[in-house]
């Protein structure tokens, strides 16, 4: 998804097949190809008879990732202009790093690009106070053009994202 303050959107076909093995390909690109802090990092699951996980990269004007897309395209990367769809899954973020610990949902929202959070199974937002146990790891999606971070009930009242960052494998018991 492009994000509203980012019209420059570069999309990069990745062999990762897992949005952990996705991550950290995007946390370790972003790091050696010094991206500024404003940019928005993404994945997306492709479909296309080759399941995989790509990513994009935004930023508000080109030049921020002109050289990105030159260093990606010497390493073997496919490279392309805009994102795979408009609902990638926000890794780097403003932001971002500074969601750690528990939080209250106001002060996610203040420190972070996040638009809003919406909680599973609730047709109500909720309240601001309310604390968000973030285990180090908030994944927001694009939706309609807004960063939205899903959550769900935890215990004591607290919240936890959705995305669980140690998910079991499936089958893992057999």
């Amino acid at each position: 998804m492009t994000p509203p303050a980012a019209p420059y959107v570069l999309g990069v076909d990745t062999d990762a097949t897992t949005l952990r093995e996705a991550d950290h390909l995007l946390q370790a690109l972003a790091a050696e190809l010094t991206l500024p802090e404003g940019v928005f990092g993404c994945t997306h699951l492709v479909r296309d008879g080759r399941p995989r996980v790509a990513l994009s990269l935004a930023a508000g004007a080109e030049p921020v990732l002109r050289t990105a897309r030159d260093r990606l395209t010497a390493r073997g990367y496919e490279v392309r202009d805009g994102a795979w769809d408009r609902n990638g899954r926000a890794v780097l973020y403003p932001g971002a790093a500074t969601l750690t610990g528990t939080l209250t949902l106001a002060e996610l929202l203040a420190r972070s690009a996040i638009d809003r959070v919406t909680v599973l199974g609730t047709p109500d937002q909720p309240a601001p106070d309310t604390r968000l146990v973030t285990r180090d790891h908030v994944r927001p999606h694009w939706q309609d053009g807004r960063l939205v971070l899903a959550a769900m009930p935890a215990v004591g009242g607290t919240l936890v994202p959705f995305e669980d960052p140690d998910p079991t494998p499936c089958c893992a018991d057999h």
